[in-house]
């Protein structure tokens, strides 16, 4: 079967589409053929090498890329907690440092990591959900907000950030969305109750729409200082990995976190989905021979949606704003 590899760590370049033997499922693991796999920025960072300079692993000679998939079962080995093939799947599979990733035509993961996929989209739309979508759900539990508490979400026409703006106005928040000028419309369908554009001055807008600043920050986008400006004295900063976070001031707490697999959170999220009241976007689908562009893509910035690996070569073309 073909994946997508890295031999030498790097730039889009640095992804391979090799051949390698079929992967056979151990005790708690399933295999999964893979219709789609969500393109993360910890794509990017494990490809760098950066796993390797942040000490989170040894040096390898392969490893794979990709954490999130979609799929369907193909086989179950022992203990696999009642996953049988032909059961249509999504999952999060975080193995920093393994030969074989989510980029792949059949892909192993963990039968605790996995939930039902959302029976209303395409397998290739639900590969947009587990990281970005869990991620969101876990900043917010963190957070746990009252209702009508105030949030404030950077990048909120983003992957995570549009999660984060639709899960927080499930949740009763007064979100206030910073995007792009013309992603305004977008933003506000999500649920968002304040718009604050990235030509502003974020922390002075933002203190407008809410007198003393918001309650809470989560920062796809990266702002950092800018954001925590925002936040009344007292409240919260929650960077997303990898973004860093400012120093701590005015009574007011990082708390840096990582998205994690959670099979109960995944699920309720796939219920969401098929309710209608969750969102999942789709900017661009690329073949596996096209990972590096679809690195590219994401680094270059401005991508609204996901983009997806597809192993079977389909796509869609890119509706994602520039």
């Amino acid at each position: 079967m073909r994946a997508v590899v890295v031999r030498s760590y790097g730039g889009p370049e640095a992804l391979e589409v090799v051949d390698v033997p079929m992967p056979e499922p151990g005790p708690g693991q399933v295999r999964v053929r893979v219709e789609g796999a969500g393109v993360n920025p910890l794509d990017l960072f494990v490809r760098s090498g950066g796993i390797q300079t942040a000490g989170l692993a040894e040096p390898r000679e392969v490893t794979g890329i990709g954490v999130d998939i979609a799929g369907v079962v193909d086989a179950a080995g022992p203990d696999a907690d009642g996953w049988r093939p032909g059961d249509r799947v999504v999952g999060l599979s975080v193995k920093l440092a393994d030969d074989l990733g989510t980029y792949a035509e059949y892909a192993i993961i963990e039968a605790s990591a996995l939930a039902p996929a959302p029976e209303t989209v395409p397998g290739t739309e639900a590969a947009g959900m587990p990281l970005g979508a869990l991620t969101a759900f876990q900043a917010l539990d963190r957070l746990a907000l009252p209702e009508n508490g105030t949030l404030l979400v950077t990048g909120a026409a983003g992957s995570v950030g549009g999660f984060l703006v639709q899960l927080g106005a499930l949740r009763g928040l007064r979100v206030v969305g910073h995007a792009r000028e013309q992603d305004e419309e977008l933003v506000r369908g999500f649920g968002a109750a304040h718009f604050v554009p990235d030509t502003a001055d974020l922390a002075e807008a933002v203190r407008a729409a809410v007198p003393g600043g918001v309650d809470a920050v989560v920062d796809p986008a990266g702002l950092v200082q800018p954001a925590q400006d925002a936040v009344r004295d007292g409240g919260r900063f929650v960077p997303i990995v990898m973004q860093g976070a400012p120093p701590e001031a005015r009574g007011i707490t990082n708390e840096e976190m990582y998205g994690h697999a959670d099979t109960i959170q995944l699920a309720a999220l796939s219920a969401l989905v098929d309710t209608g009241k969750l969102a999942l976007r789709v900017a661009a689908c690329y073949p596996l021979e096209e990972a590096g562009a679809a690195h590219a893509r994401l680094a270059a910035g401005g991508v609204r949606g996901k983009l997806v690996i597809v192993p079977d070569g389909s796509s869609r073309p890119d509706s994602s704003a520039a």
